[in-house]
């Protein structure tokens, strides 16, 4: 049976990919990784991919454990490594496997945290609050004391931790606290609704992003882990809260929303470095509504690119299945 698709679900996944390459134009194509507000749009927007996994996996959580890892290693895992095969062939293949895998870090986390979550609702339910939450602080630690353990490092093992540390991507699994978050929402959506249709628990929640917002990303790392985990949750809060109640569903958005694995998959091909020649140029107009108009133009014309070739390579049924993990009646 196929599963009934939530059209402002659907829609919030397209409006978060196009923010996700709106970034990625920003630092790759434009070389200015806060470029167009982007340092406010970090905050939710990667939280908010994180939350939608873990509300859209809550349901499926509680299927047979390996035939469930199976299945998600080939839709997560294998077309991320046929891409960053294409991407870096060997042997710069070799030298991406660190933490960010050459840019293709969520697709490998993901699948970890889909592990996780199956795994703490079997062992450790009554405390799987209290597992996301360790998690998320060990793992922020790590990002801010990573290079320095490096540097201590003397040993030959204690490289190879470190090296696992990055195979792992361990760093990354600060944000599994919003995949957990995303996964409590589901399980308690009545209650979630019955809270976030009160104006002042709206309110908080604006009061609480902007205060984050205003928080210094560099500094003490205890305000750096505050502005990332209540930042972070409260734009969740608000993205979501949106676009439920406005129940927007425009279907260029959704349709986007149905292909968010082949977009980012494709959209690293298609970035045009050659805007960098050009970014001082923008800068120097020093205008927030000029930056954010032309990245923004030039990400809808890279996720339209990418889903034209996206449509393409789903002509054959082999290519779709392994490339972007979609059902195919020969497997």
């Amino acid at each position: 049976m196929e599963k009934q698709r939530i059209a402002y679900i659907d829609a919030m996944r397209g409006f978060t990919m196009i923010l996700v390459v709106y970034s990625h134009v920003c630092w790759l194509s434009l070389g200015d990784v806060e470029m167009g507000g982007n340092r406010v749009l970090l905050l939710f927007r990667l939280p908010c991919f994180f939350f939608i996994s873990g509300w859209l996996f809550a349901p499926v959580a509680r299927r047979p454990f390996w035939p469930t890892v199976r299945h998600k290693f080939m839709v997560q895992i294998v077309p991320t490594t046929v891409f960053l095969l294409l991407l870096a062939p060997p042997p710069a293949f070799f030298h991406q496997l660190g933490t960010f895998k050459g840019g293709y870090w969520f697709t490998f986390v993901l699948f970890e945290f889909f592990a996780l979550y199956m795994l703490s609702v079997r062992c450790c339910r009554r405390w799987s609050w209290v597992m996301a939450l360790l998690i998320a602080v060990l793992a922020y630690a790590l990002t801010i004391y990573q290079n320095e353990l490096r540097s201590m490092a003397v040993c030959g093992w204690q490289n190879a931790a470190l090296d696992a540390v990055g195979l792992m991507s361990l760093p990354l699994w600060r944000y599994y606290l919003f995949f957990f978050f995303g996964a409590v929402v589901r399980q308690r959506f009545t209650a979630f609704v019955s809270a976030t249709d009160r104006y002042w628990v709206l309110l908080v929640s604006v009061a609480g992003f902007v205060a984050c917002a205003l928080l210094p990303s560099e500094g003490a790392a205890f305000v750096g882990l505050v502005r990332f985990a209540v930042g972070g949750l409260m734009g969740v809060v608000l993205v979501f809260t949106v676009f439920r109640r406005l129940n927007i569903s425009w279907r260029p958005l959704q349709f986007v929303g149905t292909r968010t694995l082949d977009i980012y998959m494709l959209h690293y091909f298609f970035l045009p470095n050659f805007l960098q020649s050009w970014a001082s140029h923008l800068q120097a107009a020093d205008s927030l509504l000029c930056e954010s108009g032309v990245a923004m133009a030039v990400a809808i014309a890279v996720v339209a690119v990418c889903l034209a070739v996206s449509y393409v390579i789903r002509l054959s049924p082999f290519l779709g299945h392994y490339l972007f993990g979609a059902k195919w009646a020969g497997k």
